[in-house]
């Protein structure tokens, strides 16, 4: 997918559809994601928040518990399923939800006082062109604060089932991890120039190791690996018999015992937080 069209599409596709049916167990998985997203915004009472990417609207409702009632979060998705889903599970007096692109949608100027995002950032067509639209939403001062996959190589969540799929199934083609998708902004050398060239000021990027909190066992989250990221790509790929999705999702459970606390599942993740300041 190389175009914000194919995103669109895709994210109205049957992937969405998953997302909706594993709502719960991503926010669980994910939560600790969107905790340090928020700790790092430091939104305050009385903000106008947009939150980019906001899917299911989690994280757009956090933001305006935070605000408050003289506040306003904006949650802005580009697949119209997920905020379907949010506006019935997710809605509050101070919430908009906004269907758009977030790389051509006609802004209000000086809309926002800040940006955040949970994972959405990494999809765009042409970074610094979305980023450029974006900043003109922001009132001079406002920050923009963004959690993206770090390395591939230091996430478990997804080198395990990636792994257990070559093992059970073969390999697939190797994929550019530079092209929009969940890496796209692992290498925050090459990110951090096209903000800049996007007019934002004070660019950094700080790599905190999170502990992704599993939904159940080990064998739940090899399950939910089967239904959405790398493993089931290579399900639907190899168009995979029952019996190998059962010894896939056995053989990713067995990798993820090693995971398993008394406090349950907790898997190590590297997580990049962007910050950049509008002026």
């Amino acid at each position: 997918m190389t175009g914000n069209y194919d995103q669109a599409d895709y994210w109205s596709s049957d992937a969405a559809q998953k997302w909706v049916a594993q709502q719960a167990a991503m926010d669980t998985l994910l939560g600790p994601v969107l905790d340090s997203v928020l700790s790092y915004a430091n939104l305050q009472t009385g903000n106008h928040v947009l939150d980019i990417g906001c899917g299911a609207g989690t994280s757009t409702l956090r933001a305006s518990e935070l605000v408050g009632d003289a506040g306003h979060a904006t949650g802005l998705d580009i697949s119209e399923t997920l905020l379907a889903q949010a506006a019935v599970t997710q809605d509050a007096p101070n919430v908009t939800w906004l269907l758009a692109d977030a790389q051509s949608h006609a802004f209000e100027t000086g809309k926002f006082d800040a940006v955040i995002s949970r994972f959405g950032v990494m999809f765009f067509a042409d970074t610094t062109a979305a980023f450029s639209n974006i900043t003109r939403s922001v009132n001079p001062g406002g920050t923009i604060t963004m959690a993206a996959w770090a390395s591939a190589a230091d996430n478990p969540w997804f080198m395990i089932p990636a792994a257990a799929s070559r093992e059970i199934l073969g390999p697939m083609a190797k994929t550019d991890r530079t092209l929009p998708g969940p890496f796209a902004f692992e290498d925050a050398d090459r990110i951090i120039p096209m903000l800049e060239a996007a007019r934002l000021q004070n660019v950094t990027c700080t790599t905190h190791q999170i502990a992704l909190t599993g939904h159940g066992s080990a064998h739940d989250a090899a399950e939910l690996c089967c239904i959405i990221g790398p493993a089931d790509n290579a399900l639907r790929h190899f168009e995979a018999s029952l019996d190998q999705k059962r010894a896939l999702r056995d053989e990713i459970a067995a990798r993820f015992t090693t995971h398993e606390t008394t406090r349950g599942l907790e898997i190590p993740a590297s997580i990049h937080l962007y910050q950049a300041l509008v002026k």
